[in-house]
């Protein structure tokens, strides 16, 4: 079986997008928190997700088709466009002012730019098994940015939201994988879904992990008292709005392009069997 597909997900507060020009609008928004340069931070995480696929399906190095497929899903401009969609309409009803006002300003401003830093940084697995290595370490000392990091990850529910994320575009992969004819004909989408739950342990862990490894690299240079505030704008009411219109919009994006995933690799598997 193929390893299920997790993407990092973890929140940048909000990711709104174009919206009507009166007032505050999502696109002050959409260029505060440098949304273009997640996305290719994420389609880069995609395409070595895909490549990872591309090595079990093939048991080695993956042909250059098998690439330009995965190339296809993890387009940016496409991922940008729907993502955008779906925050608009995530956010239509949301005041944005009070959101853009944390994230233009200090020190709201300053924990994007180390996030989006963070983020990039950990394309590289060396740099990631270190962050990894680094929090296991300042977790096992209970030191004081863990556990502001704690109350900061509670406050965004940043655990239980990835982790239903990640098992949904899992759950998004494999029924790709049953359009595309790559189960057998007997396996129905309630093996699937077990399958998927048997998971949920690891997708935890795992989900545990990446948070707390991404977090604490990228937190490390704040001040104790800035990272009080951004604890305090995730537990108000304008910082839980913001974090419902990321996932609730997010999700859906990722579910598709696993499907996608899903089906191409059905397609290949197919061929791999003529």
């Amino acid at each position: 079986m193929f390893e299920r597909l997790v993407f990092p997900a973890v929140v940048l507060a909000a990711w709104p997008v174009v919206a009507p020009a009166e007032g505050t609008d999502a696109a002050a928004l959409f260029e505060a928190l440098r949304l273009p340069e997640m996305m290719e931070i994420m389609r880069d995480e995609g395409l070595e997700y895909g490549e990872e696929i591309g090595v079990n399906l093939f048991g080695g190095i993956p042909p250059t088709d098998w690439m330009l497929a995965v190339d296809k899903i993890y387009d940016a401009g496409r991922m940008e466009e729907q993502v955008m969609a779906a925050l608009q309409e995530a956010a239509a009803d949301v005041d944005l002012e009070p959101i853009v006002t944390f994230f233009t300003t200090a020190p709201g401003a300053t924990f994007i730019d180390l996030e989006v830093a963070a983020r990039r940084a950990l394309l590289d697995d060396d740099v990631e098994q270190m962050a990894k290595e680094a929090a296991a370490v300042a977790m096992a000392d209970g030191s004081p940015l863990v556990e502001q990091v704690r109350r900061f990850v509670g406050a965004n529910d940043y655990v239980e939201s990835n982790v239903v994320a990640a098992m949904n575009s899992s759950y998004a992969f494999y029924l790709g994988l049953m359009d595309g004819g790559g189960f057998p004909a007997q396996m129905t989408e309630q093996d699937i879904l077990a399958d998927v739950w048997a998971q949920e342990a690891m997708i935890r862990a795992n989900t545990e992990e990446w948070i707390y490894s991404f977090l604490l690299m990228a937190y490390g240079p704040v001040p104790p008292g800035d990272l009080e505030t951004y604890i305090a704008f995730s537990e108000s009411p304008e910082g839980r709005a913001a974090n419902r219109i990321v996932f609730s919009a997010f999700d859906g994006v990722f579910e598709d392009m696993s499907l996608a995933l899903g089906r191409v690799a059905a397609r290949f598997m197919a061929t791999q069997e003529l």
